[in-house]
């Protein structure tokens, strides 16, 4: 993508979570493979939206950020039960464009202001984390459904 668009953002619908995952994939093929070896990235990359994913986005857990002609720009999910951010992704051709901290922007009004927040960051996503305010918990190994162990970092933001 070229240019500057004007973002929109929208609750996002569990219908849409197979196009959400799409660019879910291309994002860890893209941005993940700097951190993590292609034993990782492939089994990663190549497994299904879980479950729970459809069930997020149905429960009002999800913010779309896109451009004036509907062009997904990226998209975070917020576990609203547990208080905790599942996904957030920006395409890769928008990065440093303010889309991810205004989508971490939208979760955290969803958000309940009594609990902190939340997450498990990719190590690639530990810096933009930290810039948003996140603290590091502690490093963790998260057992992904592809059956690959994901190294990450467990994050908190108190409010």
């Amino acid at each position: 993508m070229s240019g500057e668009r004007t973002v929109q953002l929208r609750v996002g619908r569990a219908d849409e979570a197979d196009a959400l995952w799409v660019l879910r994939t291309r994002c860890v093929r893209e941005l993940c493979s700097a951190a993590y070896p292609p034993e990782v990235i492939v089994p990663w990359s190549a497994s299904p939206p879980p479950e729970h994913y459809r069930a997020l986005l149905a429960g009002g857990g999800c913010v779309i950020a896109e451009d004036t002609d509907g062009v997904l720009l990226g998209y975070g999910v917020i576990d609203l039960a547990g208080n905790e951010i599942d996904a957030l992704f920006v395409d890769p051709d928008c990065g440093g464009r303010g889309i991810g901290l205004t989508l971490m922007q939208a979760m955290e009004a969803l958000a309940d202001p009594a609990r902190p927040l939340v997450l498990s960051a990719s190590l690639n996503a530990v810096p933009f984390y930290r810039r948003c305010g996140f603290e590091a918990l502690r490093e963790e190994s998260y057992p992904h459904p592809s059956g690959v162990s994901l190294a990450s970092v467990r994050m908190q933001r108190r409010r």
